[in-house]
């Protein structure tokens, strides 16, 4: 489908992020429409038709806005797509942002994927954006998700209701993201770690 390589955004010791495509599509619309994965993400599973997300993929594709912005996750040694990370809600007053990720391929889960796919989406928002804050919601139950994001840099700051769920609303800031020296393969992660 797509004549030319996206771009990387940035590397880390086990994912690339790089910018999303059309060939993308197909893993996109499968994860979304994934009941596991959609109550991870505190959502229901999609269900319009494959031809209608593409159309609206393509149009967010070929107009990207700096409000919101999804990156593809890959497997630095094979070059799988693996999910995605995402910023939004992003305020250029206070120069922060709220982040999700979602981790579809289930053969990644639990192996550091996911604290290095938000290290590196931290780095790129604090280091080329020059954001002040990241925060995200993970759901009160995901313990994983929330010991894979105190790995990558983020501290819990207090339990809030969101939309009928209990969320524990963690933070970031500038530096928080430095991988640590030991334990870097200690936690786990979950497929949709923080709710968008």
């Amino acid at each position: 489908m797509t004549s030319t390589r996206p771009a990387v955004i940035t590397e880390g010791r086990l994912v690339r992020l790089r910018e999303k495509h059309i060939d993308d599509a197909e893993r996109d619309y499968a994860w979304r429409c994934d009941p596991e994965l959609a109550a991870y993400d505190a959502a229901r599973p999609l269900s319009v038709r494959f031809a209608n997300f593409v159309a609206t993929m393509s149009e967010e594709l070929q107009y990207p806005t700096i409000h919101r912005r999804t990156f593809a996750i890959e497997d630095r040694s094979t070059g799988t797509h693996i999910g995605n990370v995402m910023y939004y809600g992003y305020d250029s007053g206070h120069r922060e942002a709220e982040l999700g990720i979602t981790i579809g391929n289930r053969d990644y889960w639990g192996h550091g994927y996911g604290a290095d796919a938000v290290r590196c989406m931290l780095r790129h928002l604090f280091d080329e954006m020059r954001l002040r804050r990241v925060f995200l919601h993970t759901l009160s139950w995901n313990y994983r998700a929330q010991s894979s994001f105190e790995h990558a840099g983020f501290r819990r700051v207090k339990r809030v209701t969101r939309g009928g769920y209990d969320f524990i609303y963690m933070e970031a800031f500038p530096g928080d993201e430095e991988e640590p020296e030991a334990s870097q393969d200690s936690e786990g992660t979950e497929p949709a770690e923080a709710a968008e």
